[in-house]
């Protein structure tokens, strides 16, 4: 009962990909031609966000559920693993006409092809959770 806030958390963020679109293939697509801001610009300010809320956890003023400073480590920086890595999730996404992160407000939307991407990401958490210890990250 006690993580119910994080239930109604993910709600919310879904209803927010839903009304922003975020979902929309047709918005992905004008993404990858360049043809609109509008996902650039979503994406952006998530990113903006996601400095800003970093530093905080870095700096010891926001904690997390527990009340414990997040600590965060260096890690190994680079830029072939980032363009490796990079290259099989835009692929990913292309191929799938859509970002992994909201498969949940695409399935709730009743786009029954997401459940193949769907699979796909469990077989992969599981391929990597049992790769991961093999893994040099």
């Amino acid at each position: 009962m006690k993580n119910i806030r994080f239930l109604i958390l993910g709600v919310l963020f879904g209803i927010i990909q839903s009304k922003s679109e975020v979902v929309s293939w047709y918005r992905i697509y004008e993404m990858f031609k360049f043809q609109s801001f509008h996902m650039y610009g979503i994406i952006g300010g998530a990113v903006i966000i996601s400095m800003l809320f970093m530093q905080l956890f870095k700096k010891g003023i926001i904690k997390n559920y527990l009340g414990e400073n997040i600590i965060t480590k260096e890690k190994k920086k680079g830029f072939v693993r980032t363009l490796v890595g990079g290259t099989i999730f835009g692929l990913g996404w292309a191929l799938a006409g859509a970002c992994p992160g909201p498969m949940f407000v695409l399935i709730g939307h009743g786009t029954t092809t997401i459940l193949i991407v769907f699979l796909g990401a469990i077989i992969g958490a599981f391929v990597y959770g049992l790769l991961s210890k093999k893994m040099p990250n």
